[in-house]
């Protein structure tokens, strides 16, 4: 690295969230690290969330005017929000926040001191769940560059963390590399990570708790909302197999979880009544192809089920 401050851009969309967007921008806005750029993407929001956060700025802010942008843009869902936002920065690293959230004081400068020692792509973090009534830090594993394919793996299975409040990444990956989103918002944060990773040289863990993710209690999810939830996730990683799967393993960034990704649709496909396997022709030839292994979100018993029954598909 040079001599040269860590430029990093933090990118948050608003939409709907004037209940919270003080108490997150507040959090932004108040970081002790000087080199941020502030990127506040407007998503076609109809509530006063803009005129909230525009008056927070003016009362206590105004010495940061000039590392704040406001992007007003018709609504079109986060993942869309965010690429405006990176579209828009101009830092050497980009963070991505949500809007109803907020991070930890003083937690830009210990990552941009990480960033700093360890020149890294990515530099990823705990975060804590917030509920109404208790806190829950959530610590990542301490992945080394080597195991990337380990730590995409188990992003997808859950296993760690797929979002990306949790990682700063060096923006040139999102230039160097075409770094697709998917088609529905679940999950889409997954979606992402899986690529940066993969595409990532170096990455380096920073053992602090640095987001606050906000939980709230909600009701369990009907049958129709967690078939609807599944759909989505199985149609935004097939797109995914689809976008990559011809592509060698050594430039892949998802190869490790080809496999996963196969599996766990024909198993949403039959168990949640999905259709899949018309939908995506090419769908059971490459379950039977995919390997069983363990560590995935679908059990293994589960796996050769599934795999016996694209035998007849």
């Amino acid at each position: 690295m040079t001599n040269k401050p860590v430029r990093i851009s933090i990118i948050a969309p608003i939409y709907g969230v004037e209940q919270y967007i003080v108490e997150c921008a507040e959090s932004l806005l108040s970081q002790s690290y000087p080199h941020i750029e502030f990127i506040f993407v407007n998503d076609g929001t109809k509530d006063r969330s803009i005129e909230l956060l525009e008056e927070l700025i003016e009362q206590k802010y105004a010495n940061r005017k000039e590392q704040i942008k406001i992007i007003h843009k018709p609504n079109g869902g986060l993942p869309a929000a965010r690429r405006t936002g990176i579209d828009n920065a101009t830092g050497d690293y980009i963070y991505h926040v949500d809007s109803d959230d907020w991070i930890s004081e003083d937690s830009i400068a210990k990552v941009a001191q990480k960033i700093e020692e360890t020149d890294a792509d990515i530099v990823f973090f705990n975060y804590v769940k917030e509920y109404p009534s208790r806190s829950s830090v959530k610590k990542e594993r301490a992945y080394v560059s080597s195991e990337r394919a380990t730590y995409v793996r188990n992003m997808y299975n859950h296993r760690s963390f797929g979002t990306l409040c949790n990682k700063c990444v060096r923006r040139g990956l999102y230039y160097e590399h075409t770094i697709h989103v998917p088609k529905y918002g679940y999950a889409e944060d997954c979606y992402v990570s899986t690529q940066l990773v993969g595409y990532a040289q170096s990455i380096a863990y920073l053992d602090e708790d640095v987001y606050h993710y906000r939980k709230g209690n909600p009701n369990a999810l009907t049958g129709h909302q967690r078939k609807k939830r599944k759909r989505e996730y199985a149609i935004n990683f097939l797109d995914l197999y689809e976008k990559y799967h011809d592509i060698p393993a050594d430039r892949n960034p998802v190869a490790s979880i080809l496999d996963d990704i196969a599996i766990q649709a024909g198993w949403y496909s039959t168990f949640y009544g999905l259709s899949l396997y018309k939908e995506y022709p090419w769908l059971a030839q490459a379950v039977r192809r995919a390997k069983v292994r363990g560590n995935s979100d679908v059990w293994i018993v589960s796996q050769m089920i599934t795999k016996l029954i694209a035998l007849f598909k």
